[in-house]
């Protein structure tokens, strides 16, 4: 006989992640009550469920803007859905709003990593092969390699964890929007952004 699960412990793990209220509790009734390993699985259905939702078109959305207090540094981002209705939705534009910020915040160069130019990424391969030269021969490739994942975690939006760690947690913005995506039921995507520094070419 299966664990009853309290009816607090679904709201919790919705509150959590953004799941649907049945979605949390079948997660709940899979995993014996673990809210870790429910968490786990959430997550892996949500990716899923986005990645179906990835082929859908994306023609509505937003213009979000966001200027730093210091009047110094502005974002603008397009971040598109499906609908108007989800456009207007609080969950959606509050996406939006977290994006432009962290943007402001962290600097990015480029949405996803589809984005960044073989050239660049040729010549920056280069440099990490070269800067590994004093490692043993047979792992070279591999400090290589990991150096050039850390430099697309660094200049690719997607890849970056949220500036505000307290309020998300250490998710990365493609964590973020995939949640997003679940909530809303629709496919989110961040369309292009432009950052602004006073000062900066």
């Amino acid at each position: 006989m299966s664990t009853p699960i309290a009816a607090g412990d679904v709201k919790a793990l919705r509150e959590r992640t953004g799941a649907g209220m049945m979605d949390c509790k079948r997660a709940l009734e899979e995993t014996g009550g673990d809210v870790e390993r429910a968490v786990e699985l959430l997550r892996v259905r949500n990716q899923a469920q986005a990645a179906k939702r990835g082929a859908r078109q994306a023609t509505e959305g937003v213009v979000q803007s966001y200027i730093h207090a210091t009047g110094k540094i502005g974002v603008l981002l397009e971040v598109n859905c499906e609908t108007d209705f989800v456009a207007r939705n609080y969950d959606f534009q509050e996406f939006a709003r977290d994006v432009a910020l962290h943007i402001a915040a962290a600097n990015p160069l480029y949405v996803s990593e589809q984005d960044v130019p073989e050239d660049v990424r040729e010549a920056e391969l280069r440099i990490f092969v070269e800067q590994a030269q004093d490692k043993p021969e047979n792992v070279r490739p591999q400090v290589a390699e990991g150096r050039m994942r850390k430099w697309l975690e660094e200049i690719v939006l997607l890849n970056q964890a949220h500036v505000n760690a307290e309020k998300h947690g250490g998710k990365t913005i493609e964590e973020l929007r995939a949640e997003t995506s679940a909530r809303t039921g629709e496919n989110v995507i961040i369309r292009r952004f432009e950052r602004f520094g006073v000062g900066e070419e």
